[in-house]
Order: structure tokens, then C-alpha cells, then sequence
């Protein structure tokens, strides 16, 4: 919210509110904040102390102590067109969107010198209330006013709403230069339309808990690590042909121990019925300490997967025994943490030697003596603080030099050069290179993509390729991050979670080492305007030949209908794919915290299900029951020369309908891992003409005439 320094006091202002406006003025806040603190007890129905005292707090974005100074001073006196502003815009900071409505609407009645700016500010607000006719109307208002602001907003309001032609007028009128060209990328390279019109097969899942709780160890003190598990991992750990399952476990806080059997990490065995079994007691991943995510990956090449489980001060390598039972190998493989909190970690061979290496996404220092108190001040009550109160950390990578052992090469490769608040991490070769670049969702921070410059070296690229900002230029909460081709055009896009009124992203690969955020034009941001959102993933979950969008929904607050109009509780979203470059939007039912999830063919059928946990409550297996389903085809790869898992392997199908792209990979979403296996939706072909394989090593591979329906494992070719 806009803070105004230049504030109007009236004649005889008492000393107390003269010097809280005189500090407010150069930004000394704790001074000024003492003094208007004085001037309310003095004369609590002075509207201007109010107000004052309430730009003091929302300048340091202390927006609930703010709130019942803004709202006094609306009451107290309406007719000041800053109050009730002020109190609106509040509101819609804190998601509060009715309120923000009624403070605004007041503001309006009264609105004269600055009426653009009020109307602009009922404009937003009427738009996240989902209302975009009179959202539109107020935009169009506050334009006619000739606040430069208001056409700025109104042309990416447009384009927004998928009308990114009608932006540019707008946006070219105002002189908003960088604006407009993020609108034109995004116009420019829209995907043609294919099937207007089409409507996608609905999908449809049905839920089943596995045994345990997530357990986040919240006791009321808000501190930051409870809001932040649980990944999950979909892995073939016993090589029996079907996935099975792993969930990383908090533990309480502090001491962030596992105490006792209700904090493990959980190892679940495919019953090939539709059930899984515990099998945590003696397999060796029970864990030690808060876990947060799991990245699966066999990284000795001895055919059997492998675990890395990332934690608040402590990360773990499972190595697979090949019986049923993992070992610690953290130690010996040379991957001690040095106590710096991890998220989310992937397996990828960077330099394409055959192994796996290993990235770690870190999030940021972290005490829990030390945690911020959010909220309303005490007796109030707390919440979840904004990730500006802690620092960054780098990022790391570790160089698998073979022999069960790896190497920190994170400052050398230029990785750890950059500092970033963490959170999803996922790999593509987005510049055609051959070479596996790695993107890092970033939490309020612009987002991150090291280009493999191969020798050993990365580039981080995300500002010049387009892929560091939301269209509209912001840095957002993003969360979740898939890289896959959604549009079959042969080229990796990326799929980014984020939270409730902030709108989802996707970046657009347009094939020129850039990304366009076609978020707007795609629907996406319309659709997503509500939610907050996780794990996520592309899939094609009908099969109709067509990737959808996954996104595990939940609020990162607790107690979210306390401070917002939103709700803490929400559901896990499907965004199905037209065809035509836009989406449309399937709500799951059931609403929970939900935070991880992890995707994989459970039961074999072909049709592509997923496992999402929640805070305080059971995962949950959600089985693709989906009907009027298309054909399928699911490939399994086995390196020779390259690794095992045949990770960065690149493959192209081509039926009747046309052509697909995919790539092996496991790291999938929010501090998940997902199925290697990859999986084809074919729609209404029965076969496919032909399938070529890149794999890391080099070598190319093609196989003529498979028929849909089947699992087909095939095996690296020596040469």
C-alpha cells in the first residue's frame, strides 16, 4: 500500500501528532511510532493520529497493527478521502477482499483530488472478489480520471483476462515501457490456436488416506518450518514393477527431533491392490531429525533407487540395499549438511558422465529462539511471518565422482553465487543445448535458472530469458515448479505454483533462450486468482493427448480466515488442457493443508495418479478414475552407458494426431519426486508410428510401431 509522507494536519495539532508526522516524514519509524502512540491516548477521536499511526505500521508492513488505526480513522472521519483509502487498501493487502469492497466504497463516495487512485483501488479489489464486469467498469472509471496508474492496471487487467491486444493500447498510452513488451512477448507467442472450442474429458479421482499423519509439530508459536512439509516421493524402491511411496515427516519444534514413532518418515509398499503397506520398521528411512522433501534417484547405478531426504538443519542419502533395506550413506558419500535449512533436492547428471548429481534447493537462516512474532500483538494471536524477515541462502551441487562418493561443487559451478529464498526445483534443456539447465522456484525473490554452460559451469539466466518475474513484472511467492512441454510445439515450458490472489504462472518456451508469461492468455491467471498452490505437475491425466496442470492446494496459513477473506483449507486443482493454448478449471474435491505431492501410474491402468499429503491430517492416494479416458503408452528407460535411470533421456512420439515431447525426470513440483516412468496420453490413437529417444550420452534411438496400452522397458543401445 502506497504510503503518503506529505500528510495534512489541521491547525492546532497537538505537539505529539506534529512530531509522529515530522518522523513519519523521514522515515524514522520507531520515533514516530512512539510519538503517535501518544497523541492516540491524548485525543483517542483525533482521525489524523490515526491515520498516521497506521501509514507508520503499513510502511514497515506491520499490516494487522495497522488495521484498527485505519479503521478508526475511517470512522471517525469519512470525508478525508485518504482514510477509508487507506483502510480499503489494507484490506485487500491482507486478502480481506469484502471489507476492502465497503471501506472503498466509502472512500469513493468522498473521493475528489485523488478519485483515480480510489477507484483504481475498488478496480483491484473487485477483481479478486472474482467480479471482473464491475471490476472492468471501475478500471475504465478510474482511466477517464487521467491517472496514468489506472491505464497502466487496466491494460494488464486485460491482459489478464486473455485480451493481451486490447493491453497494449492501454499500456503504449501510459509510456509503460517494460509492460508493454512483456505484454507483445506475450502476444507474440501465444500458441496457435488448435481446437477452438474443445471441451477436455473431466477428470475424476477417488481419495484413500494412507496410514500416518503428517505431523508439522505446531504448538501455537508459529514458528516458520510448520507450514512448510511434507514432500513425497513415488519411487519403485523393491523393483517389482509398481510405484511405491515415501513421506518425509516433520518433528516437533524445537527441538526438531523425531520423538517417537508418530514423527517418522514413512516407507509405503505397493499391494498392487490398490493398498499400500507400511514397511518403515526395518527398512532404515524412518529419519532424524524435521524432514521437509525427497528427491529418488539411483545414484551408484547399482539398479536399485536411491533416497536423498532434505531437512531443516540435516539432510540424509538413503542408499538402497536391494533387500528391502536402505543404509545411511550421508557420511561416507560426503554430504554432511553443514546445518543451512533444505527443501527440496533433485537428481540430474549435469555434465552427462553417466552419474547422478545432485542439486539442493536451500530456503533461508532460520532460529526458532529467535522467530518473529506475526499477528496481533500479544494477547492477539499469531500467524505464519512473510519470508522478508529471514535471510536468503545459496544453493547447492554436488558432483557424483563415482564410487558411492560426491563432490561440493557449488561455488566453482557458480551456483552458490546467487542467493535465494528456495523452494521447487526442476531440470529441462530450455536452449536446445543438449545440456540439463535447472530452474529454482523462489519464494518472494525472483525465481532462478542456471543455464548449463557445460564444462562444469552455469549461468544464471532467469532475467534475460524471461522466466525471473510474473508478466506484470512482480516477484511472487512461487512455490511449485514442473518443466515439461504442455503444448507440444518440442520445446520445455515451466509451470510455477504460488499463492491465493497472486495467480499461478506459466512461462511459455518460446524457443529463442526465452520464456513469455502466458499466464493471462492461457486463463490461467483468471483461474488461479483464488487459490494458493503447492506440488504441482503436468500431466496428461485424461489422455486426450493434451498435458494438464496439477497444483496442491492450501492455504500457507492455518488460521488465514483470521486476517483474509480466503480460506486456510482449499482444494487440489486440475487444470485441463483445450488444445488451444487455454485451460479450464476441475476443483478436487475435499479441502485440507495440502502441501506435497508426487505423481505416478499406482495401479497400472494408464491413467496417471497422484499422492498428496497434508498438514496434521493423512496423505492421500488420489487413484485416476477418470471415465471416457484415451489410449496410452508408458516407457520405462535402462541406461548402459548413461545413468541407470535413464534421467534427462528425451523422447519424442509421433501418432496419427501428431507429435509429443517429454523427458525422464523425477524431481517434480515442491520438494518431490515423481515416477520415472514416462507417460504418453494418446486420445483416440490406438498406436504409435514412431518413438525417438536422446539419450544423455548422445546416442538416438527409435522404435517403429507400439501399440497403445502397454508398459514398455527398453534398454540403452551401446552404440
Amino acid at each position: 500500500m502506497p504510503v503518503l509522507l506529505a500528510a495534512v494536519l489541521p491547525c492546532g495539532a497537538q505537539t505529539a501528532l506534529e512530531r509522529g508526522a515530522e518522523a513519519l516524514r523521514k522515515g524514522a519509524f520507531a520515533a514516530a511510532e512512539t510519538a503517535l502512540l501518544e497523541a492516540v491516548r491524548e485525543r483517542p477521536s483525533s482521525a489524523p493520529a490515526h491515520k498516521l499511526l497506521g501509514m507508520v505500521y503499513s510502511a514497515q508492513e506491520r499490516h494487522l497493527p495497522a488495521e484498527p488505526h485505519f479503521r478508526e480513522a475511517c470512522r471517525l472521519d469519512p470525508r478525508d478521502e485518504d482514510t477509508c483509502y487507506y483502510l480499503g487498501r489494507l484490506y485487500y493487502t491482507l486478502n480481506r477482499f469484502e471489507e476492502s469492497r465497503q471501506a472503498l466504497e466509502i472512500a469513493v463516495r468522498h473521493a475528489t483530488r485523488n478519485r483515480g487512485r480510489v477507484l483504481l483501488g475498488m478496480a483491484l479489489t473487485l477483481e479478486a472478489l472474482g467480479q471482473s464486469a464491475p471490476a472492468e467498469r471501475s478500471y475504465k472509471e478510474a482511466v477517464q480520471t487521467g491517472y496514468r496508474q489506472a491505464r497502466i492496471d487496466y491494460g494488464l487487467f486485460l491482459f489478464r483476462h486473455g485480451r493481451a491486444s486490447e493491453s497494449i493500447g492501454h499500456l503504449r498510452q501510459a509510456g509503460a515501457t517494460a509492460e508493454l513488451e512483456r505484454v507483445k512477448r506475450a502476444l507474440d507467442n501465444a500458441p496457435a490456436s488448435q481446437a477452438a472450442g474443445r471441451e477436455p474429458v473431466r477428470v475424476r479421482f477417488e481419495a484413500s488416506p494412507l496410514d500416518m499423519v503428517v505431523r508439522n509439530g505446531a504448538a501455537g508459536d508459529k514458528h516458520q518450518v510448520e507450514t512448510m512439509p511434507a514432500g513425497v516421493a513415488v519411487f519403485d524402491y523393491d523393483n517389482d514393477g509398481w510405484p511405491d511411496i515415501y513421506v518425509a515427516n516433520g518433528a516437533s519444534v524445537p527441538p526438531l527431533e523425531k520423538t517417537g514413532a508418530a514423527y517418522q518418515n514413512r516407507l509405503f509398499r505397493n499391494q498392487r491392490d490398490g493398498t499400500f503397506a507400511d514397511v518403515t520398521a526395518g527398512a532404515g528411512v524412518a529419519g532424524q531429525g524435521y524432514s521437509m522433501g525427497v528427491a529418488a534417484g539411483d545414484y551408484d547405478n547399482d539398479g536399485w533407487v536411491d533416497l536423498f531426504v532434505t531437512g531443516v538443519r540435516a539432510n540424509t542419502l538413503y542408499r538402497n540395499r536391494g533387500d528391502g533395506t536402505f543404509e545411511d550413506a550421508t557420511g561416507a558419500a560426503g554430504l554432511v549438511s553443514d546445518g543451512r535449512w533444505s527443501i527440496a533436492a533433485g537428481w540430474f547428471d549435469y555434465d552427462n558422465d553417466g552419474l547422478l548429481d545432485l542439486f539442493v534447493v536451500r530456503y533461508c537462516v532460520w532460529n526458532p529462539a529467535t522467530e518473529p512474532y506475526c499477528g496481533l500483538p500479544k494477547p492477539g494471536y499469531r500467524t505464519y511471518c512473510h519470508p522478508q524477515f529471514y535471510e536468503p541462502l545459496p544453493n547447492a551441487l554436488y558432483h557424483n565422482q563415482g564410487q558411492g562418493r560426491f563432490r561440493d561443487v557449488s561455488r566453482e559451478s557458480g551456483v552458490a553465487g546467487r542467493l535465494n529464498k528456495g523452494m521447487g526445483v526442476a531440470f529441462g534443456d530450455y536452449d536446445g543445448d543438449g545440456r540439463l539447465d535447472v530452474f529454482v522456484a523462489n519464494d518472494t525473490v525472483p525465481n532462478l535458472l542456471f543455464q548449463n554452460q557445460g564444462g562444469g559451469k552455469f549461468r544464471e539466466s532467469a532475467l534475460a530469458a524471461g522466466a525471473a518475474y510474473s508478466g506484470d513484472g512482480a516477484a511472487l511467492s512461487w512455490m511449485g515448479a514442473d518443466f515439461r512441454d504442455y503444448d507440444n510445439d518440442g520445446r520445455e515450458d515451466l509451470f510455477v505454483t504460488n499463492l491465493t490472489n497472486e495467480r499461478f504462472s506459466l512461462f511459455r518456451n518460446t524457443g529463442r533462450g526465452q520464456f513469455a508469461d502466458l499466464s493471462g492468455p492461457s486463463g490461467l491467471a483468471v483461474l488461479s486468482l483464488p487459490w494458493s498452490g503447492w506440488s504441482n505437475g503436468i500431466f496428461d491425466f485424461n489422455n486426450d493427448g493434451f498435458k494438464d496442470l496439477f497444483a496442491a492446494g492450501g492455504n500457507v496459513n492455518d488460521n488465514a480466515e483470521l486476517t483474509t477473506s480466503r480460506a486456510s483449507r482449499q482444494p487440489n486443482l486440475v487444470f485441463l488442457n483445450r488444445g488451444n493454448g487455454t485451460f479450464a478449471l476441475e476443483l478436487l474435491p475435499g479441502e485440507a493443508l495440502h502441501r506435497g505431492a508426487a505423481f505416478g501410474d499406482f495401479d497400472r491402468d494408464g491413467r496417471m495418479d497422484a499422492v498428496v499429503t497434508r498438514l496434521n491430517e493423512a496423505p492421500l492416494v488420489l487413484h485416476n478414475t477418470t471415465p471416457g479416458a484415451g489410449h496410452w503408452l508408458q516407457l520405462r528407460l535402462a541406461g548402459t552407458r548413461g545413468n541407470r535411470d535413464g534421467i534427462g533421456a528425451r523422447m519424442r512420439v509421433v501418432t496419427a494426431s501428431g507429435e509429443q515431447w517429454n523427458r525422464v525426470t523425477t524431481s517434480v513440483g515442491y520438494a518431490g519426486s515423481s515416477d520415472r516412468t514416462v507417460h504418453f496420453g494418446l486420445g483416440k490413437d490406438t498406436r504409435v508410428d514412431v518413438v525417438e529417444i536422446e539419450w544423455p550420452s548422445g546416442v538416438r534411438q527409435i522404435l517403429r510401431n507400439l501399440p497403445a496400452g502397454r508398459y514398455v522397458t527398453i534398454e540403452e543401445p551401446e552404440k
